[in-house]
């Protein structure tokens, strides 16, 4: 088996990936601050992390994996929502309201994710159920001498940890020097950071030993951390914002507490998204989310394999050219996988020693075009169901079990009124190609379109007639 290596943030080199225990292997990786709906940013660490975390599942086994994506459902943003809702007119106190929120807004996240074939973590825990557990990592900081209590607030004396600045590469006296924000008068240190800070009456909050408040971002992932996955785990990830401040501090923090543990053996860090060359901000006009290019017909797949077209650690630069030649690589293989519906999938080995190499998707990619354009479609199968897309041919063909109609003949067919469907679509001669989907749809296969160039999805329901298939391509034999 081919043994898996990746560029640990931590050590600055590539190493090979041993894990504490192959029978508990254990990934945390940083998930949504839900006050919005998902932008193609918030997507991209999601994606990059259920490659691992299938790539796991397979060197390891489903049952030896655990995968913990938190939810960070208490922040400034969210407070602010709900202070809106509250202004324009609903009586339900605060707390009601930033759950009503954040309820909507995780749904909408686990739609989004779904939509990209993300695969569902082990465990999704909200910040808000773990209080208790950040209130008493807190304390342990104070006991230990790493911490100072100073007008309600908790603080982290980052003097007190000589290796802080390490996983980052930042010196302190530099980092000190290019503060560009208002250190507040009551810090020791201008490094210091927030463990617990006071929650006025407008604001949600929580009883402590300092008084009613709520929690700092970066004590959110410590706690929930060593929770769900022990002092000492084995891969932390996230996107490389997140490398300083946030990963910084809760590396300083755990092992504050923890100090005889290493926290996280290997940090891995995804590259940030820009649009046409120029940083994603709503005032440019390039901002979007994922449901933004789901509603202008581009599938979750396409805007999977544009994701994956770029090495993870790399930045990203969207681009329509981008996800046109994505959309044409989808509806190929989309084509050729259709083609038969025995596949037992296989994993071809230079796919696999490309991704076990620090995750060469790209490279791998290229693999499997080799691999279409041989008809290897087993292995072809195989490793698009690693990179998430297996629903490239997730045909439904249950119902020609107990039908005279081969399998294949039946592929054959349908596939030629579609791609017949298509070119009327092309040509804008959309009442033939309305006329075709109705007539597949009495027949019981069912159409739903994707974007321009992609032949349709299609399922059966219990009504498939194959006799009325037969019929429908011999009406449309010549333009076919």
């Amino acid at each position: 088996m081919t043994a898996l290596h990746i560029w640990n943030t931590k050590t600055r080199r590539k190493e090979k990936f041993v894990p504490l225990n192959p029978e508990n292997v254990r990934l945390y990786v940083c998930g949504p601050t839900v006050y919005d709906r998902a932008h193609i940013g918030n997507a991209r660490p999601a994606v990059t992390f259920d490659i691992v975390y299938r790539l796991f599942q397979y060197l390891y086994g489903k049952e030896n994996v655990t995968y913990v994506r938190n939810i960070t459902d208490i922040d400034d943003k969210i407070n602010n929502r709900a202070k809106g809702v509250r202004a324009d007119g609903d009586k339900r106190d605060l707390i009601s309201i930033i759950k009503s929120i954040t309820d909507e807004t995780i749904g909408w996240y686990h739609e989004d994710m779904y939509s990209l074939g993300n695969l569902a973590p082990t465990h999704e825990p909200r910040a808000t159920d773990y209080i208790p557990q950040m209130i008493s990592m807190i304390k342990d900081i104070l006991y230990n001498g790493n911490g100072y209590v100073v007008e309600g607030h908790v603080l982290f004396d980052v003097s007190s940890f000589p290796q802080y600045g390490y996983l980052a590469r930042r010196n302190l006296e530099t980092m000190k020097a290019g503060a560009r924000v208002e250190v507040a008068p009551y810090k020791k240190n201008d490094l210091d950071f927030v463990l617990w800070k006071p929650s006025s009456g407008d604001l949600p909050g929580w009883a402590s030993p300092w008084g009613r408040g709520r929690p700092g971002w970066h004590i959110e992932c410590s706690a929930m951390s060593s929770e769900l996955l022990g002092p000492t785990f084995d891969l932390h990830g996230g996107g490389s914002d997140l490398c300083f401040p946030h990963h910084e501090n809760e590396l300083a923090q755990s092992n504050a507490v923890y100090p005889k543990e290493e926290f996280s053996r290997y940090w891995m860090h995804n590259g940030m998204i820009r649009v046409n060359g120029q940083k994603m901000a709503k005032s440019l006009g390039n901002f979007f989310t994922i449901k933004d290019l789901m509603d202008k017909g581009i599938s979750g797949e396409v805007i999977r394999l544009v994701m994956l077209g770029t090495h993870y650690r790399s930045e990203i630069d969207w681009t329509d050219n981008k996800v046109h030649e994505a959309t044409e690589i989808v509806a190929r293989w989309r084509r050729i996988l259709s083609t038969t519906s025995d596949l037992e999938p296989g994993m071809d080995p230079d796919f696999m020693e490309a991704v076990c190499n620090d995750f060469n998707i790209p490279k791998g990619l290229s693999r499997l075009h080799e691999l279409a354009r041989r008809e290897e479609l087993d292995s072809l199968f195989g490793s698009l169901s690693l990179l998430g897309l297996e629903s490239l041919c997730e045909q439904e063909i249950n119902a020609l079990v107990n039908s005279n109609l081969d399998t294949t003949e039946f592929t054959d067919c349908l596939v030629q009124i579609l791609e017949y469907r298509e070119e009327c679509r092309k040509t804008r001669d959309f009442t033939k190609a309305d006329e075709i989907r109705d007539s597949l749809s009495e027949a019981g296969v069912l159409l739903q379109d994707q974007s321009a160039g992609e032949l349709p999805k299609w399922q059966l329901d219990n009504n498939f007639n194959p006799e009325m298939l037969e019929s429908l391509k011999s009406r449309y034999e010549d333009g076919i």
